[in-house]
């Protein structure tokens, strides 16, 4: 199975009204000689029956979805491949291509509508659902991202935090905001969002903080850590970091314990950028300007102001969110080729 995340280049379906980030497209080959085979020495069917049979099949989620395939699955990046079972060349080989949607408000309307232009006849595309949630939905993105990009090219950095926001931020035009940037960076002045400056791009410190953590997942190794935007950082480094930044004590996490803190810090980066809750999130600046520290006017003192306290903001609470994933499994390739093999079988 070789899985990507889908972008918005020309395809067959048109997946432009997607934001992006929601949509992970996995391509698996079938080899019909091996599955021919199976329905007409071992059941002994006669070919017209096995060519009824085999038309009907639908892999199941876990079979075009798993990372390791299995007979008759395969993967293969070849432009000429060959069944690694039998040997069968390339015209006896299908190949299935699904859409794996993320359900939630930004992706509900998009995909009521793409799923209604697809062809109802002869079963060409099927849709299929499957329960799962927020955290099991973004371990599974962290894999994809992770593989698409180029870990020995630092740029990857940049990329990552762009592929971050654009999923945190669907609606906003990332590709404008990245044009020409250069550089990532940790604003003191902004309590929230972001801003460019240049060839840069300040990010207020929780949402930097966010950054280096998803850096630290897609990087991070057990002898050496995670390479970030603020260098390679080990779990301890990343934690004391986070706590500095104050990052920490908004989401509200006081356990010391790493592990826990880890636990705890997986848990709300997953509900934060999950689809089922929607895309309202606070506005953020698009404004110019440098990261100097705001001049700050000193305030008039009353008595009642002397006695009041500054109130500690309330720590947001983490909440594992159900996530409904809709496959579209596209079964034309296998349609068409399962006519060719079978008029094979049939001579």
């Amino acid at each position: 199975m070789r899985v990507m995340p889908a972008t918005k280049k020309q395809r067959e379906l048109d997946l432009s009204e997607f934001p992006p980030g929601t949509i992970t497209e996995y391509t698996t080959l079938v080899c019909l000689a091996c599955i021919f085979d199976i329905f007409t020495k071992q059941f002994g069917l006669a070919a017209r029956t096995a060519f009824s049979e085999i038309k009907r099949h639908t892999p199941t989620i876990e079979e075009l979805t798993s990372r390791s395939a299995m007979r008759p699955y395969f993967d293969s990046d070849e432009k000429n491949p060959h069944c690694p079972y039998c040997g069968s060349a390339k015209r006896w080989l299908a190949r299935f291509d699904t859409y794996c949607v993320e359900g939630g408000k930004p992706t509900d309307a998009p995909r009521r509508s793409l799923v209604k232009k697809l062809p109802k006849a002869g079963e060409q595309f099927m849709v299929l659902e499957k329960k799962s949630d927020s955290r099991a939905v973004f371990f599974e993105w962290l894999d994809t991202l992770g593989r698409s990009l180029d870990l020995e090219d630092e740029t990857w950095l940049v990329d990552a935090a762009r592929r971050y926001l654009e999923r945190r931020e669907p609606k906003t035009n990332w590709d404008e905001v990245f044009e020409g940037l250069r550089a990532v960076r940790r604003s003191s002045r902004l309590a929230e969002g972001w801003e460019r400056d240049g060839d840069r791009l300040f990010l207020a410190p929780s949402l930097y903080s966010e950054a280096l953590l998803i850096q630290y997942l897609v990087s991070r190794s057990h002898a050496h850590g995670g390479l970030t935007l603020d260098g390679r950082l080990t779990l301890m480094d990343l934690i004391r970091r986070l706590r500095y930044y104050g990052y920490l004590d908004r989401i509200g996490i006081t356990e010391r314990e790493p592990g826990e803190v880890f636990e705890k810090l997986i848990d709300y980066l997953a509900s934060r950028v999950s689809t089922a809750s929607g895309s309202d999130r606070p506005s953020i600046s698009t404004a110019s300007g440098s990261d100097r520290p705001a001049t700050k006017q000193k305030p008039k003192k009353s008595p009642k102001s002397r006695k009041a306290k500054t109130a500690a903001p309330e720590p947001e609470e983490i909440i594992s969110e159900p996530v409904k994933l809709h496959y579209i499994i596209d079964r034309r390739d296998f349609l068409e080729k399962v006519k060719s093999v079978y008029a094979s079988y049939a001579a």
